[in-house]
């Protein structure tokens, strides 16, 4: 939109069916979002408006919601259901706070997608070969391409806590500040559009997928959670005495209630679990322990006024409005209906059928085309259309044959 349309209120619509669109570019049939296909309306956030320091154009981004011609909300917004979510725990006098951390690779521009991704040249002339995890110097290499991104992060309002090298192969990690729920998800959607228009000035690829590299650890968005008194900042998974409260153990079973049902919505790829299928650091199940990297909902080592519980299943490729969301919303459900959780695991262990979580997109869409619990805090019309629009993107993969097979398979007898 031109800078005077948008000055003078001019209202912006879209037909419904793009919020349904697969990656692709194809759509569901017309019945999952309306046969007449209406408009919705684009309402900017006026908190989000952002001047785009990378582009040398002068253009702005506006974050909107997206809303019937009514006036309410659409269903089919992710951004939607994650206010509404927030609504509910504001109804219950709570508000709840969440931080991201976003792994990533940089690689090098790959115009041939059948060919693997490969690390940048750096600086010093060379390829990355994997010796730099945790490295003060890892990233020397890519010192331009990394202070632009600390400008524009600057330039955007996007506060920083740690960034670091990651276990893979030119590898990286963002750790995003606590705070609300709606702002991070607006956060962390605007950092990963700002890697990618930062990348190519600088003829590179960044990489949000999964898992882009095969026998390298692959990326997540791993989701840290506590809930405050509304108005405080007190966190009620604390009592005065520093102990886990019931409302602690609530959300941790509400959390294990939902991880099976929704890990359509935390994985949502086909790549998704390829991440999952190895389960370094990438635990698909709903086990929690304390400070346990190989469960699913782990409470890090800390105060007890930032006790908190960290979701390890989403991953990078994740919407992270709908992942927030569903975290939330099963973390809320476990209070309402004073869920108790597994007792915690810790050291090596075995999942129980019970906590084990599907590990296909197939396997999740079928889980969650089953749920009762996810149409009654999502909605049947948001579930179902996130699920038509799924399984239009499986088909389209099921419909190719891969390198490996041609390799391993076709000379079988």
């Amino acid at each position: 939109m031109t800078v005077e349309g948008f000055l003078e209120g001019r209202r912006l619509q879209m037909a419904r069916g793009v919020l349904l669109q697969c990656i692709m570019g194809g759509y569901p049939p017309a019945r999952f979002y309306g046969n007449e296909d209406g408009d919705l309306a684009l309402n900017a956030d006026p908190k989000q408006i952002h001047r785009l320091p990378w582009s040398k154009q002068p253009r702005a981004l506006a974050i909107c919601d997206a809303d019937e011609l009514s006036g309410e909300s659409s269903r089919l917004s992710t951004r939607g259901q994650l206010k509404a979510v927030i609504s509910r725990y504001a109804a219950r006098g709570l508000a709840p706070v969440v931080a991201t951390e976003m792994e990533f690779f940089v690689f090098a521009p790959n115009t041939d997608p059948t060919q693997p991704f490969q690390p940048p040249v750096g600086l010093d002339g060379r390829r990355e070969e994997g010796h730099s995890a945790f490295s003060v110097s890892s990233n020397n290499g890519l010192r331009p391409f990394f202070n632009e991104v600390y400008e524009c992060m600057a330039a955007l309002g996007l506060p920083r806590d740690t960034f670091m090298h990651e276990m893979g192969v030119s590898q990286f990690e963002i750790n995003l500040l606590h705070g609300d729920p709606l702002l991070l998800a607006d956060q962390t959607f605007l950092f990963k559009h700002l890697l990618k228009e930062v990348a190519l000035k600088h003829h590179l690829t960044v990489v949000c997928m999964a898992k882009p590299l095969a026998h390298t650890p692959g990326s997540s968005m791993h989701i840290h959670q506590s809930i405050v008194e509304a108005g405080t900042d007190r966190n009620v998974f604390s009592d005065d005495a520093g102990q886990p409260t019931a409302i602690f153990r609530h959300f941790i079973g509400g959390q294990q209630a939902g991880m099976a049902d929704f890990t359509a919505l935390f994985a949502p790829n086909v790549n998704s679990y390829q991440r999952l299928c190895h389960p370094c650091a990438s635990p698909n199940n709903a086990c929690w322990s304390y400070d346990n990297r190989a469960a699913g909902l782990r409470i890090p080592a800390s105060s007890s006024e930032a006790r908190r519980v960290e979701n390890r299943l989403p991953g990078a490729d994740a919407n992270p409005y709908l992942a927030i969301a569903a975290s939330l919303a099963a973390g809320l459900y476990g209070i309402e209906n004073k869920l108790e959780p597994t007792p915690a695991i810790q050291g090596q262990f075995e999942v129980p059928d019970s906590l084990s979580l599907p590990c296909t997109l197939h396997a999740a869409l079928e889980r969650l085309k089953r749920s009762q619990l996810a149409k009654e805090l999502f909605g049947k019309e948001f579930i179902e259309g996130y699920i038509a629009s799924k399984t239009m993107e499986l088909s389209s993969f099921l419909d190719e044959i891969t390198p490996w097979e041609r390799r391993v398979l076709a000379a079988q007898a």
